[in-house]
């Protein structure tokens, strides 16, 4: 980042940089996840062609929040942090069974989960099933992934520049 840094670049630009990457990968994997899914026919319609933004939300979501979360980190023994979030993420989201089948108050902790939000996203766009729950989804994955990006824009700022 030092050699970045010392050409015309901010460390806004540093984070919008990382972040830009990743949706591209992103971007490629979801668009690739949407080809298979079409041939193995399971988009029943054209609107599961909207999974591809869907992921693309979650992506900026994860990355602003992953880019913040990166900046605290002293040493990659700390990436360990990583896995002890997205494990509860996976088991809690509704990702392999639904929410409902929880406790009540574990479904509040669910509902919570950026991942529940990008799930709920995607089986809408998969399975054209739109109400205006999904604008809720999208805002909150949309505040998530801005309020990271802010963080780590800040927190570049004081760690890189003198």
């Amino acid at each position: 980042y030092d050699a970045i840094l010392t050409t015309p670049m901010q460390p806004l630009d540093i984070a919008l940089g990382e972040t830009a990457f990743s949706l591209m990968r992103g971007g490629i994997y979801s668009i690739a996840f949407v080809i298979v899914m079409a041939a193995f026919g399971l988009v029943e319609t054209w609107w599961g062609l909207l999974a591809v933004p869907a992921c693309l939300l979650i992506g900026y979501a994860f990355a602003g929040v992953g880019l913040a979360s990166t900046t605290f980190m002293k040493g990659w023994q700390d990436f360990d942090l990583v896995t002890l979030v997205v494990q509860p993420l996976f088991l809690f989201s509704g990702t392999f069974f639904p929410v409902e089948v929880y406790p009540p108050a574990l479904q509040l902790i669910a509902r919570l989960s950026p991942l529940y939000h990008g799930i709920e996203l995607i089986r809408a766009a998969t399975l054209a099933n739109f109400d205006w729950s999904v604008l809720g989804h999208a805002a909150f994955l949309l505040a998530m992934g801005t309020i990271g990006m802010a963080i780590a824009q800040r927190r570049f700022h004081r760690l890189l520049l003198p």
